[in-house]
């Protein structure tokens, strides 16, 4: 199996006085979002499922990627991939749910990179990404268990926008 688990788009700042978990893409996030897509596109074709945090960043973030993908499958959202969800619940969760060849998770940091991390390693600290606003990153994995996997590719929000850009001219 393949996850990608990107992190959703540039949001509205905090201090505006919204809940966090009301926050929603800012029109600059979701433009950069749209451009990344089309990179997203490039690189993984086409998706089996795809799961997202129900925060609003997050599910626009989700409803942007699948636009994006060929005959993409509409997003679903997930409490496990809530933010301050730990990665360890989010990955009992997802065994219990996820089919599939081609798997997209649309969340938060610090829990995505974490969730990368005791994938690839065994540890939430075991191994240190930081996974910007839009960026995504590929792991291969056999089962949802711990040090298992192996990472495919990790790409910028400005690598995926730079993809994209190439592919449409």
């Amino acid at each position: 199996m393949t996850l990608y688990l990107l992190r959703h788009g540039i949001a509205e700042d905090e201090a505006l006085g919204k809940p966090d978990r009301d926050r929603r893409l800012t029109p600059r996030g979701r433009v950069r979002m749209r451009r990344a897509a089309a990179g997203l596109r490039v690189l993984i074709g086409r998706l089996d499922v795809i799961f997202t945090s129900p925060y609003p960043r997050a599910a626009e973030t989700a409803a942007i990627a699948a636009a994006a993908l060929p005959n993409a499958p509409k997003p679903r959202a997930l409490d496990a991939l809530a933010h301050e969800t730990s990665p360890m619940e989010a990955l009992r969760v997802l065994r219990t749910i996820v089919k599939g060849e081609r798997v997209m998770l649309v969340g938060h940091e610090p829990e995505l990179s974490q969730l990368a991390s005791l994938l690839l390693t065994g540890s939430v600290d075991g191994l240190r990404i930081a996974l910007k606003k839009g960026g995504c990153v590929a792991i291969t994995i056999r089962t949802l268990a711990p040090r298992i996997a192996v990472l495919d590719w990790l790409a910028t929000p400005r690598m995926l926008r730079e993809l994209g850009r190439a592919a449409a001219s």
